[in-house]
């Protein structure tokens, strides 16, 4: 049975520190393989500066490239929004028996996972593995979920949004494969 990381977001726009987290938590975590999950809508979330689903969707793939045991998936794409993780666990799991599902959120995440639909039914179904995020606080956490550390790159897509409007580089950033398209992209 493969092990996949579900790695959910808006990656609006995906870049280095999302890139470098997930191939160390594939890694650390003993994955075989890492999705990053384009999420249409997130209900926690604003969606006011969200760039087009597509959009977000095809640069996420530009990104990833050929990165070895890292795809991008549309999956909750084509499902009923907004995007409840429970829901998308629940259908991945249908469409692919031969996988073991583990999410993968930061400490920032898990901070609030009790407002999340459904978070005990997550916790009690599901494999979690956490990361520390900067001025997240994890504590103590039930069985099934457990805590990695990893080397986190201090980039957030809101300031790479920010750094274009102002007319700052974000080379470094991103990847270069899309440092053209999202510049082009937040500049307008």
């Amino acid at each position: 049975m493969k092990r996949t990381g579900i790695f959910g977001g808006s990656f609006n726009p995906i870049h280095n520190g999302h890139l470098q987290l997930a191939r160390q938590l594939r890694e650390a975590a003993g994955l075989d393989e890492v999705w990053l999950m384009v999420s249409p809508q997130n209900p926690l979330k604003r969606q006011d500066d969200l760039l087009d689903d597509d959009l977000r969707l095809q640069l996420a793939r530009q990104a990833v490239g050929g990165e070895q045991g890292i795809l991008v998936s549309d999956y909750e794409f084509h499902l009923p929004r907004p995007s409840y993780t429970w829901n998308t666990l629940q259908a991945l799991e249908r469409n692919f028996p031969d996988r073991e599902f583990v999410l993968m959120i930061g400490g920032d995440n898990w901070q609030h996972f009790q407002r999340w639909y459904r978070a005990d039914d997550i916790i009690e179904r599901y494999p979690i593995v956490v990361y520390p995020r900067r001025d997240s606080d994890i504590g103590s956490v039930p069985p099934g979920v457990k805590v990695v550390e990893a080397d986190l790159l201090d980039i957030s897509s809101t300031d790479i949004r920010r750094r274009v409007r102002e007319g700052k580089t974000i080379a470094g950033l991103v990847p270069d494969t899309i440092l053209t398209a999202v510049t082009a992209y937040y500049a307008r």
